[in-house]
């Protein structure tokens, strides 16, 4: 015990929104931060903001966000530091944070699978983990509901969509998807999940690879929306 104190004092671990020191028995986040994080609160609304961003281009039973993206605050620093800097514990984290909320909700009661967005392979070797998978993992944990990587993948190694205007974002993810496993997920409401939302354009294509597969339902829950 008092060696990890000791490391703790030398090396401590830094808050991921504010990049203050967290103290004694604070995880990922410290307490100023966890107590004024900006919810949505989506999931209690079934005609969100997001959920209308998919009507017209695919059809999905419910869509939620746990936190707003605004650039130069805290939940932009949280994905960074999730996504870039290697801190999966945070996805993880975050995920059994808004799946407990999850449980609660009613349109999120029977879902049967977390599936993550997939990352091509190419991306995954580079970046060394899919920061969407250990969401997808706490959520696991939160909502006891099975967690599954291997019946989506990304055939296409598309262009980063960080920069590219609505329809390029659309364009770019044309025939992105395939479904490795159909038998698997063959009558099972899926929720499909991400580390952000901005356009939709990625997971409606995501969603509709699935939903190809005979008597597949798909909801979303991503970390934040932009």
């Amino acid at each position: 015990m008092w060696l990890t104190d000791l490391l703790w004092l030398v090396y401590p671990e830094l808050c991921a929104g504010c990049g203050s020191a967290l103290n004694n028995g604070e995880k990922c986040l410290c307490t100023s931060c966890r107590l004024n994080l900006p919810k949505t609160n989506f999931h209690v609304e079934k005609e969100n903001s997001l959920s209308k961003q998919f009507w017209g281009k695919v059809t999905i039973q419910n869509s939620a966000s746990y936190l707003y993206f605004t650039k130069g605050e805290k939940v932009q620093n949280i994905i960074h530091n999730l996504k870039y800097r290697g801190r999966k514990e945070i996805g993880v984290s975050i995920g059994e944070m808004y799946g407990h909320e999850l449980r609660k909700s009613e349109t999120f009661s029977d879902i049967d699978m977390i599936v993550p967005v997939p990352l091509h392979p190419k991306k995954l070797r580079k970046r060394g983990f899919n920061q969407s998978e250990y969401f997808g993992l706490g959520l696991s944990k939160a909502m006891n509901i099975p967690l599954d990587i291997n019946s989506v993948k990304r055939i296409a190694n598309t262009d980063s969509q960080t920069r590219k205007h609505r329809y390029e974002r659309f364009i770019n993810m044309d025939k992105v998807f395939s479904v490795a496993k159909p038998e698997t997920i063959q009558g099972k409401h899926i929720l499909l999940v991400d580390d952000v939302v901005t356009t939709g354009s990625t997971l409606s294509a995501c969603a509709e690879t699935i939903l190809r597969v005979p008597d597949t339902r798909v909801s979303i829950a991503t970390i934040a929306s932009a």
